[in-house]
């Protein structure tokens, strides 16, 4: 049982499968309103994905820490090992908005982006 995650709606979904059962064409979903929900159903009880969010130092900045995210969602079983590489990312100001900070993560096809501005310290300004 899952509830999907795709709109506002949050079906409830029920999938059905074989245990062991690796191909999402031979899932079986109920519950979803629309075809996003029965491939949502599929996907998460075969090869869940995630969108990674977090913070990454700034070193120089107005701010302390910038707002980062994946591109694209990663295997869920990767999201501690991408959360390692974001956490020893030591970025310097100025950070941009789409500012790749990280290309391709662990070899996948995502990479780890900036999703704030973070302008650099001018004489005699402090941190927030």
């Amino acid at each position: 049982e899952l509830v999907c995650i795709n709109c506002p709606r949050g079906c409830e979904l029920v999938s059905e499968y074989e245990k062991g059962e690796k191909n999402p064409d031979k899932v079986k979903v109920t519950g979803n309103f629309c075809p996003r929900g029965r491939e949502y159903g599929r996907n998460e009880v075969t090869h869940p994905l995630r969108i990674v969010t977090s913070t990454a130092v700034v070193q120089n900045g107005v701010l302390r820490r910038v707002s980062v995210k994946t591109t694209m969602p990663v295997p869920k079983e990767s999201i501690f090992s991408v959360m390692q590489e974001i956490n020893s990312l030591r970025l310097t100001a100025p950070v941009h908005i789409g500012d790749i900070l990280i290309s391709q993560v662990l070899g996948l096809s995502a990479d780890v982006v900036a999703t704030k501005n973070v302008e650099a310290l001018k004489d005699g300004e402090e941190k927030h």
